[in-house]
């Protein structure tokens, strides 16, 4: 079981929002991908995948390409066992050019509190290393790190 369990309510979507961007910030693909269930299908931008070890390797990948990786999830709406939210990341590819990742997601839970569907739409935007605005250490973001409602973003 993978608490908080559906059917959420405000204060529940927003632990199982706040759960998933720490498991995320960890950047450590198999605390993440225990998130979903078995055979749980993913579309990330343009690529469509299923199951914990097709997640473990897209992920492993992503994070020797996305650098110093850092993410904030804020929740745009739920119901029942369903959590859209909207994410921005910042990160840098290996030549040094940092980038500002914007998103939308759309989740969909298992009675046992897992995802069993992902759903993600995502645009890069290049950006100056002085127009970052998440400066935390890697890991988890601080708690009184604003969210990016505070940011304007």
């Amino acid at each position: 079981m993978r608490q908080p369990l559906p059917p959420f309510t405000t204060e529940t979507a927003m632990q199982k929002v706040r759960a998933a961007e720490d498991a995320w910030n960890s950047r450590d693909p198999e605390r993440v991908a225990l998130a979903y269930t078995p055979d749980c299908p993913w579309r990330n931008r343009d690529r469509f995948l299923a199951g914990h070890d097709a997640i473990v390797a897209f992920l492993r990948d992503k994070w020797e390409r996305e650098q110093d990786y850092r993410l904030i999830k804020e929740i745009w709406a739920h119901q029942d066992s369903r959590i859209a939210v909207r994410f921005a990341y910042e990160w840098h590819d290996a030549q040094g050019q940092w980038f500002r990742s914007y998103g939308n997601e759309n989740w969909d839970f298992a009675e046992d509190g897992r995802m069993r569907r992902r759903i993600a739409s995502i645009n890069d935007l290049a950006i100056s290393e002085e127009a970052r605005l998440f400066h935390w250490p890697l890991g988890t973001r601080p708690a009184d790190h604003p969210g990016l409602s505070e940011l304007g973003l």
